[in-house]
């Protein structure tokens, strides 16, 4: 099943109420943004820090890649050299993150961006799939209290992938 998004016809599209002030919400609070960053730099930059810290956090999480909070934290301010796999997947996705608020303006949305990405994601790690689109089949799951396991979402086939990707 071949999965699109043609952009084009957004524009046949016709939106609800609800929507078109959400829009004008987004359009209205990203010039609240520029004035910000105008302002109080210093601010932004906290709240930056704080989605890197957030997103490192909950993405990794999901994956069932944890330490300890003090752990986490120095891996996060650079503080610390990691001592296992988690560590290092953390330290990759807190430096894929780096990458990203530092240069967004630069970085095309293309194939061969996303696997540069990819490829120092796991930089810090042994394994060597970093960079090369997947050749098995995965899925995260959760394991319930009762020991049931719930799949959480289930991405692409492998044959999927590379078209998918352009």
């Amino acid at each position: 099943m071949r999965k699109e998004l043609d952009y084009f016809k957004l524009g046949e599209r016709t939106f609800d109420r609800e929507t078109i002030n959400y829009i004008g919400l987004i359009h209205e609070y990203k010039g609240r943004q520029e004035l910000y960053l105008e302002q109080k730099p210093e601010e932004l930059n906290r709240l930056i820090e704080l989605s890197k810290i957030q997103s490192t956090e909950s993405s990794n999480e999901i994956e069932g890649i944890v330490t300890t909070s003090q752990r986490f934290v120095q891996l996060m301010k650079d503080k610390t050299t990691p001592k296992n796999r988690s560590e290092k997947e953390i330290k990759g996705h807190r430096h894929v993150l780096d990458i990203i608020h530092t240069n967004f303006d630069y970085i095309p949305i293309a194939p061969s961006m996303i696997l540069q990405l990819h490829r120092e994601l796991y930089q810090f790690s042994e394994e060597r799939f970093g960079g090369k689109f997947k050749d098995s089949p995965n899925e995260i799951d959760a394991i319930a209290k009762d020991g049931t396991k719930m799949v959480l979402f289930r991405p692409l086939e492998p044959f999927e992938t590379p078209e998918a990707m352009e």
